[in-house]
């Protein structure tokens, strides 16, 4: 494998990166044109409904001429179908790129390895594989709604020294802060990038949290709230009708907002499958778990979450709630200022 080609979609892959949390339900692929050992022309997938990643890479190309010696790099297979936009596909061809290089294939039935077989009728030299697991996993949210028909989960919570997420008794109707300034910077910069971000009823209750992005600049998740019996009264931030929301009860009598949907689910068996049945129904492609403990604990229960990430605060709790029991591999350990980062992946 030409060493070349790997440096090419590893810019490729910094490219996409910019586009997540805002290409949905598209990919945010990223996409570079090389002539002579030279990038000439590089993009990444637009908001949903405008350009892709291919078409804003060779449209960003100054010397079209050269299109027809160089070579294209994307960390996903061309789409060969009419969504939003014509196929990428068709346009390498049309614009004659001879050589193109791909991260990985897409699973998507309708485009799955048909967007490779038109560039190759059309005697484009292709390349398949390059980086291929990196690719795979910048494209997880896509690929999980693909294969797994669930979106993507990712659990999050911050923990004391000495493994407590929440102290036994609070004075205000707030969150109880564990983690530093920067980590809470992060978990808002991950915020931006979620489809959906989901809380239990204690969480609502306790905090009172918002679920909105504030110290980034990014799209406001869809907040997911468990309210098994409505506890949660119209005067909590969660049900404020600010932002789309929706809320799982039991509760078969309730009245639906113009940006709030009650969905009744039955709490007594598979509560997170059942959760994740209906967040596709709502089209959702990924969500961020933030607690509290029984309802990290039902999602880790029924194994049905790809990423945990945890910090871990230089706090100590004499007493309170434990953190969930996770047996997982650690993948990743990072430090945040005085904290600790953790990052597991469910195999």
């Amino acid at each position: 494998m030409s060493h070349n080609h790997e440096k090419y979609i590893k810019r490729c892959l910094q490219l996409a990166k910019n586009g997540i949390g805002t290409t949905r339900p598209n990919p945010s692929v990223g996409a570079v044109v090389v002539y002579n050992d030279t990038i000439i022309g590089e993009g990444y997938t637009s908001p949903y409904g405008g350009p892709h990643a291919e078409v804003n890479a060779i449209n960003s190309v100054q010397k079209p001429e050269l299109l027809e010696v160089s070579t294209i790099y994307v960390t996903m297979e061309p789409c060969s179908h009419y969504g939003k936009t014509p196929p990428c596909a068709d346009l390498i061809v049309t614009k004659k790129i001879p050589n193109v290089v791909i991260g990985c294939v897409d699973t998507n039935s309708l485009v799955s390895g048909k967007g490779i077989e038109r560039l190759q009728k059309a005697g484009c030299n292709v390349i398949v594989g390059v980086l291929e697991k990196e690719c795979l996993q910048h494209h997880k949210r896509f690929f999980s709604v693909q294969e797994k028909k669930r979106p993507y989960i990712i659990l999050k919570w911050a923990e004391t020294v000495n493994g407590y997420i929440a102290p036994s008794t609070k004075e205000e109707l707030k969150p109880v802060w564990i983690s530093n300034v920067y980590s809470q910077q992060l978990a808002h910069k991950w915020r931006s990038e979620e489809h959906a971000i989901l809380v239990g009823t204690n969480t609502a209750l306790h905090d009172n949290p918002s679920l909105n992005v504030r110290s980034w600049t990014g799209n406001n998740p869809v907040r997911v709230l468990l309210d098994r019996k409505l506890r949660v009264s119209k005067t909590f931030n969660i049900l404020d009708n600010s932002i789309q929301t929706i809320v799982f009860t039991e509760v078969k009598e309730f009245e639906n907002k113009e940006l709030i949907a009650y969905e009744t689910i039955n709490f007594k068996e598979q509560v997170a499958k059942q959760i994740c049945e209906i967040l596709m129904k709502h089209k959702i492609q990924s969500v961020l778990i933030e607690g509290g403990r029984q309802t990290l604990q039902t999602f880790i229960d029924e194994n049905l979450w790809d990423e945990a990430r945890v910090f871990v605060g230089q706090s100590h709790f004499d007493e309170g709630v434990k953190s969930p029991d996770l047996s997982a591999k650690q993948i990743v350990e990072e430090k945040i200022d005085n904290d600790i980062l953790r990052i597991y992946t469910n195999d």
